[in-house]
């Protein structure tokens, strides 16, 4: 009985004595694995591409980015890319504006003009001076725009095929909008009495494009609508 009990003792006290004593920290045990999470790209339809950079324009002309191989292997993997294509490549001011040809447009220079009176009358005579043109000074460009914003405010892609060796013909799938922009918006319309308080407005108008989305590389080509400048009108308020 003793012996039993003296056993009892030396096995308990020891780690009793163990616990109240100072000691070095346990082994290092390694965290059970657990493997990183997968990072996937994550593309925002609203961030302006590269091209856009510096510019408050909705939409780019010129894009060293342009997925030209993209773009056209996905013409030859659209059976009904045809039905869906359209363009009048060769647009200009004879087809578009009436009482005005394609020269006469060209030659509109408004570097004269301002907004307002240069001197210190309103009724100065640099705000009635100047050549031929419209009330409102605009930008007038005959463009292929290559990337835009939706109304949806997302960028897209728009198709713009023209492979390299080839001029404007069959082998082209161009898709050609008429730009017009404001050069002085809110300005004085020229020629107008100060008077009536005139200003010169911008206008848009919705386009449907042949496009692609840069967010989804395995989406076709599809229609999408874009608000883009179309004129620059003279306002005279009541």
């Amino acid at each position: 009985m003793v012996s039993k009990l003296v056993a009892s003792i030396v096995l308990i006290v020891p780690v009793a004595v163990w616990a109240a004593l100072p000691h070095s920290p346990a082994p290092y045990a390694p965290a059970p694995y657990s493997p990183a999470p997968a990072h996937h790209g994550y593309c925002d339809p609203k961030a302006p591409p590269k091209c856009a950079e510096g510019s408050d324009l909705p939409y780019c002309i010129l894009d060293p980015e342009y997925p030209a191989y993209d773009i056209a292997h996905k013409i030859s993997q659209d059976a009904l890319f045809l039905k869906k294509y359209a363009d009048v490549a060769d647009q200009s001011a004879d087809d578009l504006v009436e009482h005005i040809s394609k020269p006469q447009e060209e030659s509109f220079d408004y570097k004269y003009y301002t907004g307002a009176s240069k001197g210190p009358s309103p009724y100065d005579a640099t705000n009635w001076i100047g050549p031929e043109g419209y009330l409102c000074p605009s930008d007038v460009d005959y463009a292929k725009i290559t990337r835009a914003v939706n109304v949806e405010g997302h960028w897209r892609i728009i198709l713009q095929h023209i492979p390299e060796g080839y001029g404007y013909g069959h082998y082209n799938y161009t898709q050609t909008t008429r730009l017009e922009t404001c050069l002085f918006p809110d300005s004085a319309c020229r020629l107008v009495a100060p008077c009536y308080n005139s200003k010169c407005t911008q206008k848009y108008v919705y386009h449907r494009m042949l496009s692609v989305d840069p967010c989804d590389p395995y989406r076709g080509f599809f229609i999408d609508t874009y608000k883009l400048p179309s004129a620059c009108s003279c306002h005279v308020p009541q």
